[in-house]
């Protein structure tokens, strides 16, 4: 008899348990689950379940299921970004062969099984991932009964409640992704059991207390991301233990205390952001030790002291941010070694001394901001160096001396420019070339002279320019109109003159600035008419859609600072909405009147004539602005009446008329009726409320006293009534008197004897006069 081949006979005990359980245990268990799931989507886009996962098909030809070759069993259930709608079964756990379920990137809701892992479920399961839903509800305790799990993965739902100190029973685990959830309390100390954990995020929860002292002993750590939480409590010492860290997120928290100078034994850190906490202190210079660091973020703390001069040891360092502390010193020249730097901020500290000079090595550097400090000295001319420089801020310093003649070849890079608030002084220079790409220019409050170079109509894309508060000594720069991008345009506070009109007029561009919103010209000396032509062409403020933002408008938006006069008080704007629009030109010598076209700006917000001679009637048409927020014709030669259109003006919150001519009541209606006596003092010929000043005349004026004469009366009925009574009394009797004889007869003997009793009666008292002095006579005689 032929011998046996050994490896024969081992080849059948291997196959055989794998033929015979494939015969004798078929995957109705694994159909039965799938098909539970099937009913609960309610939505399936592409129609994958219903056209795929059939009865009379093995559920291993279905899609999203793959199947072990030796039992047939589903191992793998892969739907991520299907698009589906619907719950999650319980019966899911019922896949006891399952190794890998994957359904993130859905919006699959309602609650996680609450007995996923229990009774023995899903025992091979190592990967759960079922982020990027809108499932709800409590984290089920039973995922600690899952003791194969490696990665875990709820991410990016809404899972509210605790974590469950559970999880720590899962000594498999090698990522735990619990962020951008609803969770709260605290970080169970357990996790402190799971050795083998190399990621852990559970940023963008809402947890609190302190960090576990027991998660600082997770040597495996590799990222440990828990920002944007209520954390509290210091950075201890021992996180010096987390020597393979390659990543640390703990920002947007409340962390205090000192940042421990262990930190310098996690040699292969590459990533720190601690930005937004309560940290102070020095910045441990033992920072100088992680080789590998190429994102530094220790912004927005209370750190103080200089920065450490070892900072220039990080070779690798990519990105440098230390806004916004109250760092002191100088910049340390060390930090001219950083080649491969691209971005550097230092901004709003209390830094002191010139810039260094060695930025000339930083060939790499997009960004540099150090606005907001105490540096002195000049602009170094090595900044020129920086051929791909992007962002220049060095606002709000006490930097001196020229504008850097070079600084003009750097706007084919430049996007943001802001130099603003410092003493520069001299022109600006005439170097900004064709193909500049600026978008920012921000040199107000300097001492800048001379006049506005005309070759930044080479800067296509710009949005704002701003020369306020300097010494420019130019006429009104009407080359800018054909700008198409250009926002705002601040020449507020200088020297500029001549007649605006008659350099508008100049122009034969048929749409000027046509996406401005802002223009400040106040506090110059143009005179003249105001600009008619601008005006009317102000297509900005005319329709505010004009204006919609798009992407590459961003970056000018998050660096915008604007000094405005709005409704009488100068402000600091830092935001720009699209629908803000604003027209200043108080405090020239524009003369005439306003032109009636100023009604055509429907979408204008605030307007400022103030302080100019301009004369003539307020225009009606100004009622059509129907968005105003604020109107100053205030220190101006107004006359006439108050228009009764300006009640239409129903956003109308400023208003300021004084200091004019105006005459007439002041009409009591709409938003006009609400403003006080502030907003009408100064015009002799106004009367009514808010005024102590009443209107007496039918026309509305302050009338003088004068006589009434009858004309002026009211018709008294009662009175002519009974004189009409009069007359026809009167008529009545001359007629009887002329026409009937014997009335007349009558009447002339009752008067006769009327006539006669009246002689009676007048002759009496003197008949007794004569009779009493008769008597006295005799009675002296007898004496």
């Amino acid at each position: 008899m032929e011998r046996v081949s050994p490896f024969f006979l081992l080849f059948i005990l291997i196959l055989f348990p794998c033929l015979s359980h494939a015969t004798s245990h078929q995957i109705n268990t694994d159909e039965s689950a799938l098909l539970a799931f099937k009913p609960l989507v309610s939505s399936d886009p592409n129609n994958i379940l219903k056209r795929n996962w059939t009865l009379g098909t093995s559920v291993c030809t279905w899609l999203g299921v793959t199947c072990d070759s030796c039992y047939n069993r589903v191992t793998h259930l892969n739907l991520s970004r299907m698009g589906l709608n619907g719950s999650i079964p319980p019966e899911i756990g019922n896949l006891s062969f399952l190794v890998s379920l994957n359904l993130s990137g859905n919006s699959l809701h309602g609650h996680l099984p609450k007995d996923i892992c229990r009774y023995s479920n899903l025992p091979s399961l190592k990967e759960l991932q079922l982020s990027i839903n809108k499932l709800e509800g409590e984290i089920p305790v039973s995922l600690g009964e899952c003791p194969q799990l490696e990665i875990l993965d709820l991410s990016y739902n809404n899972f509210g409640g605790h974590v469950p100190t559970q999880i720590g029973n899962i000594t498999h685990l090698k990522e735990l992704w619990l962020n951008w959830n609803n969770l709260r309390g605290t970080i169970p100390k357990e996790f402190g059991a799971l050795n083998k954990l190399e990621m852990m995020w559970l940023d963008d929860n809402k947890l609190s207390g302190s960090i576990p002292r027991e998660v600082w002993n997770l040597t495996a750590l590799l990222e440990l991301r828990i920002k944007n939480n209520s954390l509290s409590g210091p950075i201890p010492s021992t996180i010096g233990n987390l020597s393979n860290m390659e990543s640390l997120d703990l920002s947007f928290n409340a962390l205090n205390g000192r940042i421990p100078s262990t930190i310098g034994n996690l040699s292969n850190l590459r990533y720190i952001w601690l930005k937004s906490n309560k940290l102070n202190g020095f910045i441990p210079f033992t920072v100088g030790n992680l080789s590998n660091l190429r994102y530094l973020w220790l912004n927005s703390n209370k750190l103080n002291g200089p920065i450490p001069s070892t900072i220039g040891n990080l070779s690798n360092m990519e990105s440098l941010d230390l806004s916004f502390n109250v760092l002191n010193g100088p910049i340390p020249s060390t930090i001219g070694n950083l080649s491969n730097l691209r971005y550097i901020w230092l901004g709003s500290n209390k830094l002191n001394g010139s810039i260094p000079s060695t930025f000339v090595n930083q060939s790499k550097l997009l960004q540099l901001e150090l606005n907001a400090n105490n540096l002195s000295g000049e602009i170094p001319p090595s900044i020129c160096n920086l051929r791909f420089l992007m962002v220049l801020f060095l606002s709000y310093n006490n930097l001196e001396g020229s504008f850097p003649y070079c600084l003009g070849n750097l706007s084919a890079s430049l996007v943001i420019l802001h130099l603003n608030a410092n003493k520069l002084s001299g022109p600006i220079p005439s170097t900004f070339t064709k193909g500049c790409s600026l978008q920012s220019i921000n040199l107000n409050g300097n001492k800048l002279e001379g006049i506005l170079p005309h070759t930044l109509v080479n800067c296509k894309d710009v949005l704002g320019i701003d020369i306020g508060d300097n010494k420019i000594r130019d006429v009104f720069p009407f080359w800018m109109e054909t700008l198409p991008q250009l926002r705002v345009l601040v020449l507020r506070s200088n020297k500029f003159n001549g007649a605006m009109s008659l350099v508008a007029s100049n122009s034969n561009t048929e749409r000027p600035f046509p996406k401005l919103q802002v223009l400040d010209i106040s506090h110059n000396a143009f005179v003249g008419i105001l600009p008619d032509r601008y005006i009317n062409k102000f297509q900005g403020m005319i329709d505010a859609k004009e204006n919609q933002t798009d992407d590459e408008t961003k970056r000018y938006l998050s660096y915008l600072e604007l000094k405005l006069t709005l409704k009488g008080l100068d402000q600091l704007m830092k935001r720009l909405l699209d629908t803000f629009t604003t027209l200043d030109v108080s405090s020239n010598r524009f003369s005439g009147g306003i032109p009636s076209s100023l009604g055509n700006l429907n979408s204008l917000r605030y307007l400022n004539l103030s302080h100019n001679t301009l004369n003539g009637h307020i225009p009606p048409s100004l009622g059509s602005m129907s968005l105003l927020e604020s109107l100053d014709l205030s220190s101006n030669k107004m006359d006439g009446k108050i228009p009764g259109e300006l009640a239409k003006l129903t956003f109308l919150a400023k208003l300021n008329l004084s200091i004019n001519s105006l005459e007439g009541q002041i009409p009591q209606v709409g938003q006009l009726s609400t403003f006080d006596n502030e907003s009408y003092v100064g015009n002799a010929g106004l009367c009514g409320l808010p005024l102590t000043r009443k209107c007496e005349g039918s026309d509305g004026k302050p009338s003088p006293p004068h006589v009434e004469v009858e004309s002026d009366r009211e018709i008294e009925w009662g009175y002519v009534f009974v004189a009409a009574g009069y007359v026809f009394g009167i008529g009545i009797f001359s007629w009887l008197l002329l026409l009937c004889p014997s009335f007349r007869y009558k009447y002339f003997e009752k008067v006769d004897d009327v006539f006669e009793k009246i002689f009676e009666c007048f002759q009496r008292p003197k008949k007794r006069d004569r009779g009493r002095r008769v008597v006295r006579n005799q009675a002296r005689r007898q004496q």
